[in-house]
């Protein structure tokens, strides 16, 4: 099929340029903190280097204190700033916390500034104003002009390299700013060391190592010039108090091996006639020669325009798994989610193979990409499922990039949070072994026996939050973590996955140590309220509690009207110990339809009152699989209501259309996922709950070659209910989908209507997948 060339209609008011500019299949909102925290800057396709524009410099902490703007600028860039520090080449996608930030350029005239400034006085440092009407972002792409010094900034990116092109204005020389000390959550004390050597007037390679997010982050550079060097110098900002014999060079001015803390070089350039500046950045976290070899590899030869092109047919080869119907705005919000699926995670190697593993050894990447930015509390939801399903060969990739961190693991723990070689221990649970389990029941990852030997080891270090108790209780007590409720949850659904795994292993004493761990959710089921509830180690619940709370209650990032429904792997029995279906339903339809005051939120920092429908919060993970849990009872047709109701809410075609975080693609995989008409609620089952197409024709082209074309003609907010489905032409009655029957492709036609048809889905057969019957109906 030709690639399209679709023109997406911003809203006038609200959005930038932006997207006006036509890319050959399509143009996403690349992306503002409005848009989840995400950024609107160049990358490639799960590539390591995300070229962005920084607009403020926002610290983490001053003196240990929390700066609470800080949060703001998890991605480095707010809409609604007049200025740009500079361009960094490492951000993380939709984060609800931060890091990177790394290696910041900044092209400027005149007199030479080494300090960013104040977003309020910016002409006391290098930033500069901008305006939104010169921006221009398109996949692979972004442009602005620099307003205070006339510099036209175009910006792309390959894997591994930073691409930057400036335009100074006619008759003025220019330089530019290399800022070392800048990140993202930066704070005193974070950059640990920087290194520079001028290896020539066209090359400049180092290296930084920070400790922030990433404990101990290396990165190393290489940066290329087109034009060479007239003179150069530094600036070290922190007191060097012990310089031995080096005091004998004055460093500061054209002296070739710069060092220190907190390093702000600049070069000027010879621009008054020749006013094109190409400046090439190749990263590593190995070495300056890794970084060398990045950038010869990815960029030797090739101009800017070159490599702009090649970013641009990156994406479009990538995005063009999807042919779909739909209004400007639809498609803008598709693609649009569908490109924040394919930023993070990140490729972690160099174009040899080398890598850094979490020993901070350099291993060999020997048949498989070594990939690092797993947020996985929030992407074994639907991120991972949905690269199993269009991305199976990356997937498997990404699980085998973790097996090889358990390896390299002092404590023999798959990841909980990796970023950039470090593992940052972010949340709760061990979700790791989801993402395991769910490659290997689609057929992704065939290295069972290894997987599991993983995924046990993971689930048994006794002094990771709580498990040591968890193990000997049969829950986390809440004496000893402030999180034993949803840990509780979420370790038991995670056993449930290593039980899975154990039978496909054919190791059925491990199966059933696990299916027994996979029950112990029960535990923390106070019959009584029908709520999970935390219990401390002498078995008592805790007295005074609220369900509505998310502080103090023993449960993270969420409160028990939520994660009480966090029983993916065996929702029937949930349903009994909330008190059986009828109560069920009834909470299910109360969470969607209560007032939440604002006491509960408004001091939460990732929730605000966008991110709710009613007591749901669709901005935070926990709840992402409830609306699907319908399906199991006699109303599945509610899943079709409320799902909709969902896409229509949080996601927009507005410069702050995304309810909460995208969380390295997680919420955009949930969308996506959810305008099919499908959503896989426990990942380690092969099956899909079904719940109602979002657009009146889509065609995924598969990874095997096949093609399934999902049509529901007429579908609109008022006929948003599933009166029947065919299957290649057979009536097919399921509130499920099985991952073969999805790849066989085909032909899927919904009929739908502006009632439910209650008689649908019905049956016993007709259930998704539960690991018991329930305690009172076995």
């Amino acid at each position: 099929m030709k690639h399209k060339v679709i023109l997406i209609a911003m809203m006038a008011l609200t959005l930038p340029v932006w997207a006006q500019q036509p890319v050959d299949y399509v143009n996403p909102i690349i992306g503002t903190n409005g848009m989840g925290h995400t950024f609107p800057g160049a990358c490639t396709p799960f590539g390591l280097v995300q070229l962005s524009p920084d607009t403020d410099t926002i610290p983490h902490n001053v003196n240990g204190a929390y700066q609470k703007n800080a949060y703001e600028y998890c991605a480095g860039y707010q809409y609604r700033d007049q200025t740009i520090v500079g361009f960094s080449h490492t951000h993380l996608s939709g984060t609800g916390h931060s890091d990177l930030g790394d290696i910041l350029l900044m092209p400027a005239v005149g007199e030479v500034k080494l300090n960013p400034g104040r977003a309020d006085h910016p002409g006391e440092g290098y930033r500069s104003r901008f305006t939104h009407a010169t921006e221009k972002a398109t996949p692979g792409y972004y442009e602005v002009m620099l307003d205070d010094y006339g510099i036209k900034a175009q910006l792309t990116a390959t894997q591994r390299v930073g691409v930057h092109k400036y335009t100074f204005p006619k008759g003025k020389n220019g330089h530019l700013i290399l800022d070392l000390v800048h990140g993202i959550y930066n704070y005193d004390g974070k950059v640990l060391w920087t290194n520079l050597r001028v290896e020539n007037d066209t090359l400049l390679t180092g290296y930084r190592i920070t400790n922030g997010w990433a404990r101990t982050n290396y990165t190393y550079f290489a940066i290329s010039l087109s034009r060479p060097i007239k003179e150069y110098g530094y600036k070290d900002k922190e007191k060097v108090l012990y310089n031995g014999f080096w005091r004998r060079f004055n460093m500061e001015r054209n002296f070739p091996e710069i060092s220190g803390r907190k390093v702000v070089a600049y070069f000027h350039f010879d621009t008054a006639e020749e006013s094109e500046l190409e400046v090439k950045v190749a990263l590593s976290a190995v070495s300056t020669e890794g970084a060398i070899k990045n950038l010869r590899a990815e960029t030797g030869g090739k101009s800017f325009d070159e490599l702009a092109e090649a970013a641009r047919n990156d994406w479009n080869s990538e995005l063009d798994h999807f042919e779909i119907a739909g209004t400007p705005d639809q498609k803008a919000m598709f693609y649009t989610s569908l490109y924040h699926t394919m930023i993070n995670p990140s490729v972690y190697m160099d174009v040899d193979g080398a890598y850094r593993g979490l020993d901070h050894n350099i291993h060999q990447a020997k048949g498989f990409t070594n990939y690092t930015i797993f947020s996985l509390w929030d992407t074994y939801r639907a991120e991972h499922p949905f690269l199993n399903l269009i991305k199976p060969e990356r997937n498997a990739d990404m699980v085998q990039s973790m097996i090889k961190h358990e390896q390299q693991s002092v404590h023999g723990m798959l990841p909980v949070w990796s970023l950039m070689g470090n593992e940052n221990w972010c949340m709760s649970g061990y979700h790791a072994v989801s993402v395991l389990a769910d490659a290997i029941a689609k057929g992704v990852v065939t290295n069972t026996d290894e997987a599991l030997k993983a995924m046990v080891s993971t689930s048994t270090v006794p002094y990771y939050e709580g498990v040591a108790d968890y193990m000997k209780l049969g829950y986390v007590p809440l004496d000893k973590s402030g999180t034993a409720a949803s840990s509780t949850l979420e370790y038991a659904y995670d056993d449930w996955t290593i039980y899975q795994t154990a039978l496909k292993a054919g190791q059925t004493d491990v199966a059933e140590a696990y299916r027994k761990r996979a029950l112990n959710y029960r535990n923390v089921y106070d019959t009584s309220i029908g709520f999970a509830r935390p219990r401390y180690s002498d078995g008592t619940f805790k007295k005074e509690f609220d369900v509505l709370q998310t502080y103090g209650e023993g449960f993270i990032e969420g409160n028990s009207w939520n994660f009480s429904f966090h029983v993916p792997h065996d929702v029937l029995g949930m349903i009994d110990l909330m008190g059986g279906e009828k109560t069920f339903i009834k909470k299910l339809d109360e969470l969607f339809t209560m007032h939440l005051p604002e006491k509960y939120y408004e001091h939460n920092e990732d929730i605000t009152e966008e991110c709710l429908v009613g007591g749901y919060v669709h901005g935070n993970e926990p709840s992402h699989h409830v609306p699907y849990l319908y399906a199991w009872t006699s109303q599945p047709w509610k899943t079709q209501y409320w799902v909709r109701h969902i896409l229509n809410r949080m996601y927009r075609n507005d410069i702050n259309g995304l309810g909460g975080n995208d969380d390295c693609g997680q919420m955009s995989a949930w969308y996506l996922f959810s305008v099919m008409g499908f959503y896989p609620v426990c990942p380690g089952t092969d099956q899909y709950v079904l719940g109602a197409p979002y657009l009146p024709s889509l065609k995924l082209k598969l990874p095997n070659g096949n093609t399934l074309e999902i049509k529901a003609p007429g579908v609109s907010d008022q006929k948003c209910y599933v009166q029947s489905l065919t299957l290649n032409g057979k009536p097919y009655d399921k509130m499920y989908v099985t991952h073969d029957t999805i790849l066989k492709g085909g032909v899927w036609e919904f009929k739908m209507s502006s009632s439910p048809n209650k008689r649908r889905g019905l049956t016993n057969e007709a259930k998704p997948y539960s690991l018991t019957k329930g305690i009172l109906n076995k």
